[in-house]
């Protein structure tokens, strides 16, 4: 079954947890940072499905039972990008065409991506909010990166 992805309901989440964090999750900020985490709670405020299959899923139930993909910039990458089961999925666009609730991720070096980003807004430029480096309505265009990728999120399976 198909499950609308409510973009709004992800941009309110990033909004209100921006520059907080929610109880019911960990802060990774100090065991590599909590970007991806956040990320990932965005995605599920939009879309309300997780994917628990063991090693390649999509979950969290605390620090010690979750799925890589997560909090791993490049493990969301992966899922998002290859997902056919349960839980959200996207395609890898141009930043172009980027939409509120899509993620970003940067790389710094050209060489690993290590940073997710929430888009929340996109003209007349695109706005993200992030942690580790929190940020709320910051300008994509204030960092400073080698490389950069959209994944749009399609929807959620369910």
């Amino acid at each position: 079954m198909m499950i609308r992805y409510d973009r709004g309901k992800a941009v309110s989440y990033a909004h209100r947890w921006a520059f907080r964090r929610n109880a019911s999750y960990y802060d990774f900020s100090n065991i590599g940072g909590d970007c991806t985490n956040f990320c990932s709670q965005c995605l599920y405020a939009g879309c309300g499905m997780m994917n628990y299959t063991p090693d390649v899923g999509w979950f969290y139930g605390s620090p010690d039972s979750r799925a890589a993909a997560w909090s791993g910039v490049e493990f969301l990458y992966k899922f998002l990008t290859t997902n056919r089961g349960d839980g959200p999925f996207a395609s890898d666009l141009p930043l172009r065409r980027a939409q509120i609730g899509d993620i970003i991720q940067l790389s710094f070096d050209g060489a690993a991506f290590v940073h997710s980003l929430l888009v929340v807004h996109t003209r007349p430029e695109i706005l993200v909010s992030t942690h580790t480096m929190d940020s709320d309505n910051r300008a994509l265009s204030s960092y400073t990166y080698e490389k950069s990728r959209l994944l749009h999120i399609l929807g959620a399976r369910g």
